[in-house]
């Protein structure tokens, strides 16, 4: 295993969790090369024997090291912003295994993607792909593109991470998209090529992908009725994976989970290979959070002990400016002592340092008794974890380092205070 516990001391890989703050201090993201890898390459064998390309979503992360060690293991890329596209190039990823997408690109974006000759742009509205038919024609190039389309599906994730309803601001209405493919066809230096929908994030359900894929099926039936031809569809990713009970020991709590039977990315592209084999096209998929979000997680020491008549407190030396997500989603993440010694359990808030009452990771958990400058791990924070830091409180970002067995390098050094003073 990637992570687990050996003599009740938790190691990543076959290095000890105790190590890494020893040499690197805390607060810590940790991620292990193993997993990250093998997470990709399940995904990508999901769809073997069918023409397709399994794209990264950079915005889940997108530290260079690690999008390098996916680049050379044949993945391509997702990005949302011209940062995302050159981060992907200086990792490696080829151009025509690129996607530009994102509801806003501006037209330097747009011109910095055409000069890489990316091999598309997921386009969101009618004004986008006139401005890229201009950028295009200025450049005297020809911009391929493909229609995001809003196909007003619910995917019962989080309504923040929830991006395919019709009152969201993604794609283009379903009830539009023929019409904008009329018009995209029409456009000078445009190639239309394909189809792309996305549905959101952390999708623990099979339903919305099935309706997805049916809906991309009857669409591309349909425009090529209509004679435009469409040589892809892109099925977006937002498979939902596991944030309770990720580590199983007799000393831990048993985590009340009422998603505990989550389907694998696996199952959720098995779901919907048969509809989407029947449009003869090639298949493009972007998953993020299924590749990264298991395969990191976040080291801290309690710093304090605090009670008071209703409550008690560990305050630990990361913050929400470390990881944002319990803070902005009220999201879960399981997390563990890095050594268990007792098994005695406790009730008891994981807050940070960080002046709000909102800087919490844990509110009301069972927690193995933990006692100051004990270290706790905090999983699955592989996804949306270093993307989302900044400096709030002018706080210095974390490191992040990878472990290789029982290898390990910095792959983004602890800012430092002259840094931030710059």
């Amino acid at each position: 295993m990637a992570l687990e516990y050996r003599n009740n001391e938790l190691y990543c890989e076959d290095v000890p969790l105790t190590e890494l703050h020893e040499e690197f201090g805390t607060p810590l993201y940790v991620y292990s090369r193993t997993k990250l890898l093998e997470n990709f390459q399940a995904l990508d064998a999901a769809l073997s024997g069918i023409d397709h390309v399994t794209c990264f979503a950079l915005k889940a992360n997108s530290n260079v090291q690690l999008l390098k060690v996916l680049a050379e293991h044949g993945a391509g890329a997702d990005v949302v912003s011209g940062g995302e596209l050159l981060l992907a190039r200086k990792a490696g990823f080829p151009p025509e295994r690129m996607v530009f997408a994102g509801v806003g690109k501006r037209e330097d974006e747009l011109e910095f993607g055409l000069k890489e000759d990316i091999f598309c742009f997921n386009v969101e509205s009618v004004q986008e792909l006139q401005l890229i038919s201009r950028v295009a024609l200025r450049l005297q190039k020809t911009a391929r593109v493909a229609l995001r389309i809003n196909p007003d599906i619910n995917a019962e994730s989080h309504p923040y991470i929830s991006t395919a309803l019709k009152e969201h601001k993604f794609g283009i209405p379903a009830g539009e998209s023929r019409e904008a493919f009329r018009v995209a066809a029409s456009l000078p230096n445009l190639e239309v090529c394909g189809v792309h929908v996305h549905l959101g994030s952390q999708i623990v359900r099979k339903e919305p992908y099935t309706a997805a894929a049916t809906f991309l099926s009857t669409l591309v039936r349909e425009l090529r009725g209509a004679g435009i031809s469409i040589a892809h569809v892109d099925i977006g990713g937002g498979f939902g994976v596991r944030y309770k009970n990720v580590l199983r020991h007799e000393g831990l709590p048993e985590e009340q989970d009422d998603q505990e039977s989550i389907p694998s990315p696996a199952q959720f592209i098995d779901t919907m290979l048969p509809v989407l084999r029947e449009t003869g096209c090639r298949i493009w998929l972007e998953p993020g959070r299924a590749v990264i979000a298991d395969a990191g997680l976040l080291l801290t020491q309690v710093l304090y002990r605090k009670e008071n008549r209703s409550k008690r407190f560990l305050i630990v030396d990361a913050g929400m400016n470390d990881l944002l997500r319990p803070s902005l989603y009220n999201a879960y993440h399981q997390i563990v002592p890095v050594r268990i010694e007792t098994y005695e359990h406790e009730k008891t808030d994981i807050v940070g340092p960080v002046c709000e009452t909102g800087d919490f990771f844990a509110r009301d958990r069972q927690m193995p008794k933990t006692k100051q400058r004990d270290l706790l791990a905090i999983l699955t924070t592989g996804a949306y974890g270093f993307v989302n830091a900044s400096n709030y409180n002018s706080r210095l970002r974390p490191a992040e380092v990878l472990v290789n067995g029982d290898r390990v390098r910095v792959i983004r050094p602890r800012q430092t205070m002259n840094e931030l003073a710059q």
